[in-house]
């Protein structure tokens, strides 16, 4: 994909079409936009996050990150390119072969495109898996985390920008997030590893009453991964890597 004429080399992203100079008018609206606007060969956010998305779906982990952080996805983009907030998604972005450079990047008609669910959906199988809850061998519920974080998430060393890192008692990296919005779920990466399709070595499950269940494995049984489910008796989780 990177080397066909869908590659915007410049904005590290990907045309909605490819050149469609000496094609006939009769393919329609298209043709009367100018190059790098709207249906001609511009950058359509939501396209490029489905790639991105089917990356990840198909567990190429580094292409994954490496077309995040190359600039292919808020928020690293350069902001005064984006000429908006990097928090805000944009349906279509003037490609590099727009005839106007100073637009090239930019991101027009903010809305709450079909990126932002395809980032909703990045973000679900970056930190919790494809398939937390499925039933075992034996018919019940159980759950199981599964991320697909990289290392730099923990410990950017890379940057000089990136947020200090955070540590346990142990001295194990760990990155926090909400599941159901409401509970804290740490992961403790005790090798400093990409934690990439990998369950927990185990669980600790803290709930609202203070009562701590500890789990062996990386599965929590039927009982308490629906009690999790409920949301409101749990109150963290803590997952050993």
């Amino acid at each position: 994909v990177k080397v066909s004429g869908l590659r915007d080399e410049e904005l590290k992203m990907y045309y909605v079409s490819a050149s469609l100079e000496g094609q006939s008018y009769d393919m329609g609206r298209m043709m009367a936009f100018s190059p790098g606007w709207l249906e001609n060969q511009s950058i359509w956010m939501h396209m490029s996050y489905k790639y991105y998305l089917e990356l990840l779906r198909g567990k190429l982990y580094d292409e994954f990150f490496s077309e995040m952080t190359g600039g292919g996805m808020l928020p690293f983009m350069d902001p005064v390119k984006y000429g908006r907030s990097l928090m805000e998604c944009s349906s279509f972005l003037a490609s590099s072969v727009f005839p106007d450079p100073s637009m090239h990047g930019r991101g027009f008609s903010a809305r709450l495109s079909g990126s932002t669910a395809e980032f909703l959906s990045i973000w679900k199988l970056i930190f919790i898996g494809s398939n937390p809850y499925y039933l075992d061998e034996s018919g019940k519920v159980v759950l199981s985390l599964k991320p697909a974080i990289p290392a730099w998430m923990f410990k950017d060393v890379s940057n000089k920008n990136a947020a200090d890192p955070s540590y346990d008692e142990d001295g194990n990296l760990t990155i926090s997030f909400k599941l159901f919005a409401l509970i804290t779920v740490t992961y403790h990466n005790s090798k400093g590893t990409d934690l990439y399709d990998v369950t927990p070595t185990g669980y600790k499950v803290t709930l609202a009453d203070g009562t701590v269940k500890n789990i062996a494995g990386g599965v929590i049984p039927t009982d308490l991964a629906i009690t999790i489910r409920k949301i409101y008796g749990v109150k963290s989780i803590d997952a050993y890597f």
